[in-house]
């Protein structure tokens, strides 16, 4: 049960961040618009919220995800990989205290996305990525085993052409995981039941399961018809402004 999250709206230099996208320039107020819907998704399924403000230092900051990494006992500061975001986790950092006592974080050489880390009861699938190397992936291993967690790597550079490992997979419960095609056959996911998507549409692969509900990407609705199979209410959300800097739902938010 998730009771609190960490959100940042998009800054005026939103456009400025990282992209590979290649679906054009974002339009800002329909970003603040849909990261306003967000949050308020958040808090329909019983979520405190503690909003950040905009940080136009750092074009790519609303993607809080991936500064740190949140357990219901332990805090990790992340050391993301773009060097352009190095100075995000300084934000994150100064508002963490305020709710753990003791946090951990990454150090060089090591780097850590969030993005990358998909937790599955008291499992980690570490993915290691162009964001995310093996370094950074021992030094959360390390802090997460301390903890009682258990992890498991899984290299996806060479594999499906996704930016983090969480673009292709998410934790839906019941040990079940939502998978694209190109991640179903890894030997990570064996014990698990998987859930394929259709490759039209993988985006969708990246959700949220909040307090039983579930947030999705407007847009897809094999997906959604999929997910509202499950009997869970299914809340969706137009994500086109953060897709086109290629973010998705769950960069939004720290849950804990």
């Amino acid at each position: 049960m998730y009771t609190r999250a960490i959100v940042r709206p998009p800054a005026a230099s939103f456009a400025q961040g990282l992209t590979a996208a290649g679906l054009g320039k974002p339009d800002l107020s329909k970003a603040l618009e849909q990261h306003a819907n967000y949050c308020a998704a958040l808090e329909h399924c019983g979520v405190e919220l503690t909003r950040l403000p905009p940080d136009a230092a750092h074009p790519d900051s609303t993607f809080v995800e991936d500064t740190a990494i949140l357990t219901r006992g332990c805090a990790m500061l992340m050391r993301p990989g773009a060097p352009s975001r190095a100075g995000e986790v300084a934000g994150i950092a100064a508002v963490l205290p305020n709710f753990y006592s003791r946090i951990d974080r990454i150090v060089a050489p090591g780097t850590v996305d969030g993005g990358d880390i998909c937790q599955a009861d008291r499992h980690f699938f570490i993915g290691i990525s162009g964001r995310t190397n093996l370094d950074g992936a021992r030094q959360l291993a390390g802090f997460l085993e301390r903890d009682g967690f258990t992890c498991t790597q899984i290299d996806i550079r060479r594999g499906p052409g996704i930016l983090h490992l969480k673009s292709g997979i998410s934790y839906l419960g019941e040990r079940r995981i939502v998978v694209i095609d190109a991640l179903a056959g890894h030997a990570a996911f064996a014990d698990y039941d998987l859930v394929r998507i259709a490759p039209q549409e993988e985006y969708a692969a990246n959700f949220l399961r909040i307090n039983d509900r579930l947030i999705v990407s407007a847009g897809f609705p094999r997906f959604a018809a999929t997910m509202r199979d499950t009997g869970l209410p299914v809340i969706a959300l137009d994500m086109s402004e953060f897709r086109k800097m290629d973010g998705a739902l769950s960069c939004l938010s720290l849950r804990f």
